[in-house]
């Protein structure tokens, strides 16, 4: 047993399954203005962090996607000693070697997609490696959480997983609704993640998963990436909480399908808040944490305050009584492991 968890910590590839990262890549800003710091780079790094999957579109469609992925790359350019770009997992282990973070760009919505079958193709040549289903309203392929009326996944999302299995990008069913879920889970040929949620046995959430559907991503070969975002936990939940909350989601998937995905956001405004959870199809917000009596986003918790925090979770799983090896898995092995078997040329054909 190690006895320093810093220690530890330093030596494990450590991934977050999901990030929103800084609200530049948001198209409801300026297009031309790049207003990045270094601050949430160096999180990453000061918090031993070897990938974080960002999120570069959310309603956003293909032209609006392709200035954040412009942006994106100025920022490899600019601050290239601190990030890289990743599409494979050799990609992450440079990263790790090199002491910076590998950054895997992915789709919170299909939206970028259109209604056109290859641009799946377009922006996987571009470096997008996740996309999930819908966020939080029905769309072309499916069905969201918030949906009162779940009518699973559509045609033209079989059509799209189908694609996104092809080359070797990863479905994403976080804020999907649960038969739409499982419809992707039956008919994807690769594993099925949820990168960001966690599970409804730990706190009463739209977004948070059922029992059934953690063993079907587990049965399917995915994973889950649990979120520290204090909208999916109770209030003042406590490190000791969460990590509870990991071991009773291990008991359901198995070791090997639980991970994180932290769901931070910095710097975020109410009006960042607001448009990212409505964009132009509310004019109010009226589900989840986001509502006319609580209208902000959600700070995160003293123990997980940002990136730069990530050992506080590998000493909060080591302190629970999970091995090294355990915790290692949790901490980012998962995480590479989909990568692997997912990502185009290592994995997938």
């Amino acid at each position: 047993m190690t006895t320093d968890p810093q220690v530890f910590h330093d030596g494990l590839i450590v991934v977050d399954g999901c990030t929103v990262c800084n609200h530049f890549q948001c198209s409801y800003a300026d297009p031309q203005v790049y207003n990045v710091t270094r601050k949430y780079f160096q999180q990453w790094v000061d918090g031993g962090v070897t990938m974080a999957h960002v999120t570069v579109a959310t309603w956003e469609d293909a032209r609006e996607t392709l200035n954040n992925i412009t942006r994106w790359n100025r920022v490899f350019r600019d601050h290239g000693d601190l990030v890289l770009l990743a599409t494979s997992a050799a990609d992450i282990r440079r990263a790790k070697a090199e002491g910076k973070t590998a950054v895997v760009m992915g789709f919170q919505n299909a939206s970028p997609f259109e209604t056109d079958l290859g641009l799946v193709e377009v922006f996987h040549k571009l470096g997008v490696r996740f996309a999930q289903t819908t966020y939080n309203i029905q769309n072309h392929l499916g069905g969201s959480c918030y949906d009162p009326v779940d009518g699973g996944l559509t045609r033209f999302g079989t059509f799209v997983l189908g694609e996104m299995n092809r080359l070797g990008m990863v479905m994403d069913v976080s804020h999907v609704g649960e038969r739409t879920a499982l419809d992707c889970i039956e008919q994807s040929s690769a594993p099925v993640v949820a990168t960001h949620a966690n599970p409804l046995l730990f706190f009463e959430h739209k977004r948070n998963k059922s029992d059934d559907l953690l063993r079907a991503l587990a049965g399917c070969g995915g994973m889950i990436g649990l979120a520290t975002y204090p909208a999916l936990c109770p209030k003042d939940t406590a490190l000791k909480d969460w990590c509870t909350m990991v071991a009773r989601t291990v008991d359901i998937m198995g070791i090997d399908h639980v991970g994180i995905g932290t769901d931070y956001a910095d710097g975020w405004t109410t009006e960042d808040a607001m448009t990212i959870n409505m964009w132009r199809w509310s004019h109010e917000a009226d589900y989840g944490a986001h509502t006319k009596d609580n209208p902000g986003w959600d700070s995160m918790p003293d123990w997980w305050p940002s990136p730069a925090a990530f050992s506080n979770l590998t000493a909060g799983l080591l302190d629970h009584g999970f091995a090294e090896d355990e915790v290692a898995a949790i901490m980012g092995g998962n995480w590479m492991r989909i990568v692997g078997t997912c990502f185009g040329s290592e994995g997938r054909t």
